[in-house]
């Protein structure tokens, strides 16, 4: 894994090679950005942990260093993350799987012998890229499950009486922030917290000051709690213009907070509308500012589809489910060395 140090992919890396750790016969070795918390949380799991800067084309040492490691370890099965720890990754005795968490390019992937995407669209994109579609695997991600406490609102500045509505993600044009504050001027009674970092942050303040919504959003920030945040919720929003999975509605259901999202490419896939949540058009604000007013009023119905998203969370998504079709398949994909 090449990627940043905070991000969803990044934190289901982590989780799955801490995961994986607990298989019985399945040894790892991690390479990654030495970035302290990933390492700690993966070496804590018994994962032996290699840390490169996996850096730009003209790296050539540390490109060098980490195909020597390889080459000396052999493995049977090499799994790589997003475009730029999967182009570094050359071809040999092992099976080289790539996974995809989104719409790559796919010229970062094609020299692979499997190809895994977290859901059926992309593992769409790859068959219609020239990837076997026996050689194509869909699986996709869990989140993290442990127990966390639901954030006091008197730490967000929020009282009790008042409809909070959270978002959350990378401050990011393709999570279509900026859509979901044109929709909050719609729905006047609540206030929005969001969650995230990013290169847009900018922008979404000066949107937010333009639009008089200063006293209704807080900016929080990157937090690693976005699980408590969401048993705070009455509503978690997902506006995004592409999104691979969703991570976050699985974040959603499996913390009870009901959704309402866009219909960018994961959540499509994932929510059944009216049932576990509610889907709207892209980059409509009428529409998206319409599915939450109408959310909020309904208690019943909101309930309703909390309990259908972590009923769908529990038979599809959970950790022990997914880990359970990562182990097979890298057994399977060992078995193809011998």
């Amino acid at each position: 894994m090449a990627g940043a140090e905070h991000g969803g992919a990044e934190s289901f890396y982590t989780r799955l090679v801490a995961g994986l750790a607990g298989v019985p016969g399945l040894r790892q070795h991690a390479f990654t950005r030495n970035y302290p918390a990933r390492v700690q949380a993966l070496q804590q799991a018994g994962v032996e942990v290699s840390t490169l800067r996996f850096g730009g084309r003209l790296d050539l040492p540390d490109h060098w260093q980490y195909r020597q490691a390889l080459r000396a370890m052999s493995p049977d099965v090499v799994l790589t993350w997003m475009n730029r720890a999967s182009i570094l990754t050359p071809r040999g005795p092992w099976t080289l799987a790539c996974r995809l968490g989104h719409y790559y390019d796919l010229k970062y992937y094609r020299h692979a012998d499997f190809w895994i995407g977290n859901t059926h669209g992309i593992c769409d994109h790859l068959v219609r890229g020239g990837m076997p579609a026996a050689q194509v695997e869909c699986i996709p991600n869990f989140v993290d499950e442990r127990e966390q406490a639901a954030v006091p609102r008197a730490q967000l500045d929020v009282p009790d009486s008042v409809p909070l509505l959270l978002g959350a993600g990378r401050l990011h044009t393709n999570k279509a922030f900026d859509v979901l504050l044109d929709a909050l001027v719609q729905v006047p009674d609540a206030v929005l917290c969001l969650a995230g970092t990013g290169p847009e942050e900018h922008a979404l303040r000066e949107q937010c000051s333009a639009l008089g919504l200063e006293a209704r959003v807080r900016f929080l920030g990157w937090r690693d709690d976005v699980g408590a945040l969401m048993h705070s919720a009455d509503l978690f929003v997902c506006p995004s213009r592409h999104e691979g999975l969703g991570n976050i509605v699985l974040e959603a259901w499996f913390r009870g907070c009901p959704v309402v999202a866009t219909r960018s490419q994961g959540p499509a896939e994932l929510i059944e509308d009216g049932i576990s949540g509610l889907l709207t058009p892209i980059d409509d604000a009428p529409a998206l500012a319409a599915a939450i007013r109408a959310a909020l009023l309904d208690v019943d119905a909101r309930n309703s589809m909390a309990a259908a998203g972590l009923q769908c969370y529990r038979e599809h998504y959970a950790s022990e489910v997914i880990l359970g079709r990562y182990a097979e398949l890298c057994q399977r994909l060992a078995a193809r060395r011998s």
